[in-house]
Parts: C-alpha cells; structure tokens; sequence
C-alpha cells in the first residue's frame, strides 16, 4: 500500500501546523522559481503531511505576489495527492457569520494578474473545473470541522478577488447578486493548478467578517479580521488533524485522472525541456 502524503497550504493567521511530529523543513527547486517559503514535512498519525505557508513565514507576499505555480509543484514533487487549503475569508451572506466555517463548492475569478497554468509555450492542455473542488475530500473536511464543533457550512462559491485592497461596498453588493457567499484573494490560483496536478484540493474558509456590504458590522478592519482569525486557528488545526486520520489511501475521485485526454499538443511537438521541467505532471500521459 502507498504512503499517503497530505499537503496543508496555510494562509493568514495559519503559519505552522501543531501536532506534527518527525519534523524537517525542506528546500524544493521548481521550473517555476521558489515556493512562499520551506516545505515542513512531518508525521500526523500514519499520514505524512507536507506544510507551507501561503505568505511565508512572516506573512511577506502579498496575494498576487504568491509563486502559487511553484508552490503546487513543490507539492507534486514530494508525492501529495490532496491539499487542505485554509483561507481566510469575508462573508457575503448574513447567515455566514463570522467565526465559522465555509468549505466551498464553486469558485468565481475576479483575478486579473496571476498565473494560473502550468501550460503554455508549446504544451496546451485543457482540464476541466466545472467542480473545482474534490468533492470527497471536501466532504471529509466539513464532516471533520462540525465533529470539532464548528458552525459549517457545506458547499458555497468562493469569489477570488486581486486585492490586496478589500472591496468597495458597491463591489461588494454586486457579488452578492452574483450569488458568491465568500470572498477571497488566493484559493482560485490554487484550486486550478492542483487540478492540472490531479491533486485533489479542498478548502477551509474561515469567516472573519461580513466584508463591507454589512453596513451594520461595520468596514472591514485588519485588527479585527486577524483578533477572529486568532480564535480560529486551533479550531482549523484540529479539524485538519482529525480529517487526515479519516482520509482513505486510495482516491476514487476523478481528480487523479484529470489530465488524461486533456493534453492537446501532438506528443512529438512538445518541447524537450518542457517535457523535462513538467516530468512530475505529465511523465505519465508522455
């Protein structure tokens, strides 16, 4: 039976995973220059767990400054099949309030600067995001936060906005009509590459307010997004901890066969190098 490996991208508030155990921080060259910062390897239980920090240690990038392509390579190359994402996010709807919980069925992009394919330049491949999350890893996620006690709620649409300014209140009502229920600056990016992977990909939204439309909860302030995100950051862990003991070793998802009859260029046009640098994601269709 295969080692199972689970990769943890943590973003704001979430900069180091407790509870791992045979730790060891790893530098992993990628085609794509550096990941956000070291990859932390450890042992939750019988899983292997590769950590990362989505900003960096410190919080040093902004979102649209994050190396996402880089970070979901360094993944691939250590063996991770499923990546738990936890982000945090603003509400767009009254009944998420903030301190609880969103795993996400749907994404919608209003990212404009950002690379989002490891294709390109003589390789062209189309995978399909018409469910951009795996539905069995996201199920697992959920179940896992409401057995911590956690105020779930299963399934919603991520907006993935540029930032780093949050919204203007009319951008934000505007959403809202759009049918998004969160708002964030970084899991779209993530979500299509660990498509183009076959990684599965799951999300941990954490509300931290309602974003601007809410005039009664008032502007979205940094103080008191991070004194919420404070108190959510054991919760995340926990939930993390307890849905890698859950998770299967085999996937019977369709995320692992993602790229198969999506690579369109004609094998014997493929670049040498590009076959070369991209060997982890698609040696196997070559």
């Amino acid at each position: 039976m295969s080692k199972q490996i689970i990769g943890v991208i943590g973003g704001s508030g979430l900069y180091q995973m407790a509870g791992l155990e045979a730790v060891r921080r790893v530098e992993v060259k990628t085609p794509f220059g550096k990941p956000s910062d070291q990859l932390v390897r450890g042992k939750i239980g019988a899983a292997e767990l590769v950590f990362l920090p989505r900003h960096g240690v410190g919080h040093r990038w902004l979102p649209t400054e994050v190396n996402f392509r880089a970070n979901i390579f360094a993944m691939k190359k250590l063996g991770v099949e499923r990546i738990i994402s936890v982000s945090a996010v603003g509400s767009l709807s009254a009944a998420i309030a903030p301190g609880h919980i969103v795993v996400p069925d749907q994404f919608i992009d209003r990212t404009s600067q950002r690379p989002s394919t490891f294709f390109g330049k003589g390789l062209v491949a189309h995978v399909s995001m018409a469910d951009p999350f795996c539905p069995d890893l996201s199920r697992m996620l959920a179940d896992a936060a409401a057995a911590e006690g956690a105020q779930v709620h299963r399934g919603g649409t991520y907006l993935c906005m540029e930032g780093p300014q949050f919204s203007t209140r009319a951008e934000s009502q505007m959403y809202r009509t759009w049918g998004a229920h969160v708002i964030g600056m970084t899991n779209l990016q993530e979500a299509k590459l660990a498509r183009e992977a076959e990684i599965c990909f799951g999300t941990l939204a954490l509300a931290t307010d309602y974003d601007c439309w809410n005039e009664h909860a008032g502007a979205v302030e940094i103080e008191q997004v991070l004194a919420v995100l404070k108190q959510n950051v054991e919760l995340a862990q926990k939930t993390i901890r307890r849905a890698v003991a859950s998770l299967g070793q085999s996937r019977t998802c369709r995320c692992a066969s993602a790229l198969k009859d999506a690579i369109i260029t004609e094998k014997s046009r493929i670049p040498r190098k590009l076959r070369a640098d991209l060997r982890p994601i698609i040696g196997k269709y070559l």
